[in-house]
């Protein structure tokens, strides 16, 4: 494993692999002092061309929880805004010796062009449309922690399919874990050419039925101003996910949002906070699932 770009290639082993070593590391943050010395003298590198909240803050903690030197840069404040390009701004880091590069683009394919231009473990926190494998890991591995293994298992995924990263990530990655993925949406929203062998339906109730969980996606503002919603009350009278509309699924049936939420949108504000939320669980699993990769980037087989 020397970099994580997306999962093509892995196997079911693979992430077990991640998957037994993010428990060990749940152990490390369980601890008074959450910190062990696995990654004292390298340095890690958050590259984020793009804003975010937990996926940065999550692998920087994640990155000194296990003593790594963190460089934290933002796109927002950088010499991009003087026109530097993205291979000047990562050859200009990779000269101060970094280890890995964590990066998120606007732009599909970034992580993967970093890869030729620096010689170091690449990371993909998120690039463009197509995928963000480290979200895809820690939403599989909250999962199992709620349902068990995912083989066999209908998990239903609601929302903007089309536009979502993390969608494309959790269906590769699920249909490693055998598990039957369903994609459900309004129909501007829903990809025409169904990926990773994921089922797509505009009818929500037929996502929901006898789903073992549900995932809710962000509708994102932009869409609806591009014309391709009518409003966001339009969206939340066809495919919020209500207590009722839960009812369809499993008896409890775990729910997720992988983040941001538009609260009382994607998700009824009850159920959000309910006891079936597996909402913070994401987040603090996001810690130990990222510690789980630098640990295997860099010390277990990486650079």
């Amino acid at each position: 494993m020397r970099h994580l770009l997306d999962f093509e290639g892995w196997t079911e082993d693979d992430v077990r692999a991640i998957f037994e070593t993010a428990r060990a590391m749940k152990e490390v943050l369980a601890r008074p002092i959450k910190t062990v010395p696995t990654l004292k003298g390298r340095t890690v590198a958050t590259v984020f061309f793009e804003p975010s909240t937990r996926t940065k803050t999550s692998f920087e903690l994640a990155a000194k929880r296990l003593s790594a030197d963190v460089v934290s840069f933002s796109g927002q404040a950088s010499s991009l805004k003087k026109g530097e390009s993205y291979q000047d701004t990562l050859k200009t880091l990779a000269a101060y010796g970094v280890d890995a590069f964590v990066i998120r683009a606007d732009a599909a394919g970034v992580p993967h062009q970093a890869t030729r231009w620096v010689d170091a473990a690449i990371l993909n926190a998120g690039d463009g449309w197509r995928a963000h494998p480290s979200q895809a890991l820690l939403d599989a591995f909250t999962l199992e922690e709620a349902i068990g293994p995912l083989r066999g298992k209908k998990i239903a995924i609601v929302g903007d399919i089309l536009h979502s990263r993390v969608a494309r990530s959790n269906a590769e990655l699920l249909a490693i874990l055998g598990a039957e993925v369903w994609f459900a949406g309004p129909p501007p929203l829903l990809p025409r050419h169904p990926f990773f062998g994921a089922r797509v339906t505009a009818r929500l109730e037929e996502a929901l039925k006898d789903a073992d969980a549900v995932m809710a996606l962000r509708i994102q503002r932009e869409r609806i101003s591009g014309g391709l919603l009518a409003s966001e009350e339009d969206y939340r009278a066809g495919y919020q996910i209500t207590e009722d509309r839960l009812a369809l699924a499993a008896p409890g049936a775990p729910l997720l949002h992988p983040g941001p939420m538009n609260r009382d949108v994607e998700i009824e504000g009850t159920l959000a906070d309910g006891p079936r939320s597996l909402v913070l669980a994401q987040v603090a699993n996001g810690q130990a699932i990222r510690m789980a990769i630098l640990y295997h980037l860099l010390v277990g087989g990486g650079s």
